[in-house]
């Protein structure tokens, strides 16, 4: 991971969203409870910090909370995976599941295409982010298995995806090849 070019590097989760069932969830956005605990974790952010959101307003909105500024810089790269709408959360969850687990369903990104997506774009930005913490507002899947393609995630990929939450920090080492989900220091929203 240390060919990354960054020293630093954070990712953080959406804050829970505005469920809308009949929208697809790529264009959820925020509600007030979701912005306040993404305001919550403004002081957890160590300075200085790059910030960079995937394009997709939750993400966005949760890295615009989190850092107090309307103007954070976006890239697709770091988009939520691909997949078609599926209105019911249980199937969803059920199929994200089986997709951490290494499944390839039809119409739904294939794992190598997410990882080398967001590793091109983790790349582009960590030159922005000499000096700083690199902070990516992004999602819970993408992130999963951009990370599983550099390092044993524990308890399993899978296991590592359930146990997210809506937000949530993590803490990428990147000499020590570790993955540390800051979970003890605001308090729990829902997983997956």
């Amino acid at each position: 991971m240390a060919e990354i070019g960054v020293d630093r590097l954070v990712l953080v989760r959406h804050a829970m969203p505005h469920i809308v069932p009949a929208v697809a969830s790529e264009r959820w956005e925020l509600g007030a409870e979701g912005r306040a605990a993404a305001r919550a974790l403004r002081p957890l952010i160590e300075q200085p910090a790059y910030l960079v959101a995937s394009d997709e307003p939750k993400a966005l909105q949760t890295l615009q909370e989190l850092s107090g500024h309307p103007q954070v810089p976006t890239d697709p790269g770091f988009a939520e995976v691909r997949r078609p709408h599926v209105a019911d959360g249980d199937t969803y969850r059920a199929l994200a599941r089986a997709y951490m687990d290494g499944a390839e369903h039809d119409g739904w990104e294939p794992h190598a295409q997410v990882a080398q997506r967001f590793a091109g774009a983790v790349a582009r930005h960590a030159t922005a982010a000499t000096g700083s913490t690199l902070v990516i507002g992004t999602h819970g899947l993408a992130p999963t298995v951009w990370l599983a393609g550099l390092l044993r995630l524990h308890p399993s990929t899978a296991q590592f995806w359930q146990s997210l939450r809506f937000p949530d920090i993590i803490d990428v080492d990147l000499v020590g090849r570790t993955v540390t989900p800051r979970r003890t220091r605001f308090p729990p929203g829902r997983a997956s």
